[in-house]
């Protein structure tokens, strides 16, 4: 049964399989435009590059720095808001240096600030949005319009999606990495089969729960920290995201007989180390879930079902995808709702 199907489906549920259609006409509307930002942004050859965002676009914006540094071969920092919202201190050497300003609907009040005084510090301001008519993208030299339409449901899904495809894009084009390109190209089947993916047996195994560990690393650290986020979000429980390789240095302590394991495994190098990682769990007497290609993932106690044969940064995306249908059903089998949870809003207003 697809996770998504219901007789009165969640907003959250119809919104996040509209994502891999909006994916594949996003890259038609942007394919001039990226191109375009590519060559500006090869000729300017920036000693570095920076990202700002909160949230669900703060993952994505984990994903913008790994694949700048990967693809691009650029250095990428994290640049907190509050640098130039409350502490008006952005450095002077952000001139000519890309800022990628990553929001949904472009008008946190935060963002704005730090993103205005980063411009005024001569930053390169480069908006990746879902609403191109918001006061961030006005603001912008550069911008990206993500094309996920309206989102009503207050969990990300298929903005985020969107988001992670613009970027992937756009690290092409800056890269000229024809074959990611290419992968972005004829990611559509691949992307609807994710959408489709039954991961319902993980419900039984996350019901109870009420805390977790959620693994990932290169390509797929962005997909754990996001899945974190939205099973605290949409599920009220508490999971923490760590690199495979990070929670060995101390968070693994903290995981006994019966705790869920998590794990988004990666389809490039980042696999390393990841199958002893996880047999170490299971050797704890975890429970180990994951998605990933089947000699990585072997020791874990349910195998979602997941395409391994593809891109590794079409995968992250498309593990991604395929979650979502999870947190859905998870958030309604905890008896909450995923559309609306408690103390949130969709656009968040911090100073």
């Amino acid at each position: 049964m697809n996770l998504m199907s219901s007789s009165t489906p969640t907003k959250m549920a119809t919104e996040a399989l509209e994502a891999p259609a909006l994916c594949l006409a996003q890259l038609r509307l942007n394919s001039d435009l990226m191109r375009e930002a590519g060559q500006r942004l090869r000729a300017l050859a920036p000693p570095f590059a920076a990202t700002l965002a909160r949230g669900s676009s703060d993952q994505a914006a984990s994903f913008a720095k790994f694949l700048l540094e990967t693809r691009v071969g650029l250095p990428t920092v994290s640049h907190a808001p509050s640098i130039g919202s409350l502490y008006q201190a952005t450095s002077d050497r952000f001139r000519n240096v890309p800022l990628i300003a990553i929001s949904q609907s472009g008008r946190s009040p935060d963002l704005l600030a730090a993103a205005q005084e980063a411009s005024a510090r001569g930053a390169l301001v480069i908006a990746v949005v879902n609403d191109a008519a918001s006061p961030l993208a006005d603001l912008a030299q550069i911008v990206i319009p993500v094309h996920a339409g309206a989102e009503t449901s207050v969990a990300a899904t298929k903005s985020f999606v969107c988001t992670l495809f613009a970027l992937a894009h756009l690290a092409a084009e800056w890269s000229g990495d024809a074959e990611l390109l290419n992968a972005l190209t004829t990611a559509g089947p691949l992307l609807e089969q994710a959408a489709k993916a039954d991961w319902s047996a993980a419900v039984p195994l996350l019901v109870k729960a009420q805390e977790m560990l959620v693994l990932g690393r290169g390509p797929t650290l962005t997909i754990a920290g996001e899945a974190a986020l939205k099973l605290k979000e949409t599920c009220n429980l508490h999971a923490e995201a760590f690199s495979s390789a990070e929670v060995a240095h101390g968070p693994m302590t903290l995981v006994g007989a019966g705790d869920p394991v998590l794990a988004f495994a990666p389809l490039d190098v980042a696999r390393t180390g990841l199958r002893d990682r996880l047999e170490d769990f299971a050797a704890r007497g975890a429970r180990v879930i994951a998605a990933g290609a089947s000699e990585d993932i072997a020791p874990a106690e349910l195998v979602l079902p997941f395409a391994a044969e593809t891109h590794p940064i079409i995968g992250a995306i498309a593990q991604i995808q395929s979650f979502y249908g999870l947190a859905n059903a998870l958030s309604l089998a905890r008896g909450c709702n995923p559309d609306n949870p408690p103390h949130l809003n969709k656009v968040t207003s911090t100073l």
